[in-house]
């Protein structure tokens, strides 16, 4: 019968409409950014600037707080179309972070932009929390996917002195107002041994309490000026051995191909979840599907590499070649390093960061 309606044009339409969708999406993998390793990009994280209002000393030193010209960063509408053509090449989710990206000036009404002509797109936001408390109902209401919200600590004088800033509480109640417009809220709590293991048990209180997913940090050696140092280095192995003092851990696998990082576990009778992010002593190359826009408009396809691409010469042309750009990034992908060599590299040199570029640059 198929074949028959196949030569004779007289396909039922369920039929016809399988056949569509058989085409669509051998069409869409055919079109998928692909790396030698047989990776593909679904999900690629965007650093809207390298400006931040805290201070976090894990970040990069306040004598090296030099930012990147204003001209020289990525405008939105070069970001839009960039998201156009990705779209097509197959991203299904893209991270906005910064920086902090709520520090750069029209970035709502830009994501209010970015969502009416792409609502298929899953948008992500990784911020400090201490800028949105009055535009979480409007990141609801134009379909934001969800938040990420730094919290390192759940107490007001160790946050200050963490940050260099006294807003605690301005986070906290932008994480409320978070959880009850409904917005799916991520907390990102770096692991530092000697600095907020001790919470450990309060985490998981809050955890328990609210419908978050709190993930664990690997402190990382990132940025040439960063103060890594191994006594405040807290991993994932330790994390979960001392989690399973406190609580029972229900692993939870993964089933979105635009998935992060994070290995999640349930809380028995708790509203939230506990993850980790072992980007050191475990690492999860082998699954890697992002890829990062830095702030200046270059393409990092791997966070441990210094490596980058230059795009926004392409996006600044004074007539764009859209199929330069397309070639340009299928190229990038396919060269995208596997992290772990890197990382044993920096193993063998246990005193040097694994990157020089700062973490509020990349993107994270």
């Amino acid at each position: 019968m198929l074949v028959s309606g196949l030569v004779f044009g007289k396909m039922s339409s369920p039929w016809l409409g399988f056949i569509c969708f058989l085409c669509t999406e051998t069409f869409r993998e055919y079109r998928m950014m692909q790396d030698h390793f047989g990776r593909s990009v679904s999900y690629v994280r965007i650093s809207v600037t390298d400006r931040c209002n805290l201070r976090c000393f894990y970040c990069r030193s306040l004598k090296d707080w030099k930012f990147i010209p204003h001209e020289q960063i990525l405008r939105y509408e070069e970001m839009i179309y960039l998201i156009n053509i990705l779209k097509e090449e197959g991203v299904a989710k893209i991270r906005f972070t910064g920086g902090e990206p709520f520090a750069r000036r029209d970035f709502v009404p830009f994501l209010e932009e970015l969502a009416q002509a792409h609502p298929e797109l899953h948008l992500h936001i990784t911020t400090n929390g201490t800028l949105i408390r009055d535009s979480i109902h409007i990141l609801k209401d134009i379909g934001i996917s969800g938040l990420n919200i730094s919290l390192d600590t759940l107490r007001r004088d160790r946050f200050e002195k963490i940050t260099g800033r006294n807003f605690y509480d301005t986070v906290r109640a932008s994480i409320d107002r978070a959880i009850e417009a409904g917005l799916q809220t991520k907390i990102n709590v770096v692991a530092l041994r000697g600095v907020n293991d001790d919470e450990l048990p309060d985490f998981v209180r809050f955890a328990r309490d609210y419908p978050v997913d709190l993930r664990f940090i690997e402190f990382m050696p990132i940025g040439g000026s960063c103060p890594w140092k191994a006594k405040h280095y807290w991993s994932a192995t330790d994390i979960k051995q001392e989690l399973a003092v406190l609580t029972d851990l229900v692993p939870e696998r993964a089933v979105d191909r635009t998935h992060g990082p994070a290995r999640m576990f349930g809380l028995p009778g708790g509203k939230g979840r506990i993850g980790v992010i072992s980007a050191l002593s475990d690492h999860f190359c082998d699954e890697c599907n992002r890829l990062r826009i830095t702030s200046e408009g270059k393409i990092r396809p791997c966070l441990f590499s210094d490596q980058e691409y230059p795009l926004l010469p392409l996006l600044r042309k004074d007539e764009r070649n859209l199929a330069e750009i397309r070639s340009f990034l299928h190229q990038v992908t396919l060269n995208k390093p596997m992290g772990y060599t890197l990382l044993q590299a920096y193993r063998d040199h246990h005193d040097a960061s694994v990157c020089n570029r700062m973490m509020s640059t990349i993107g994270g």
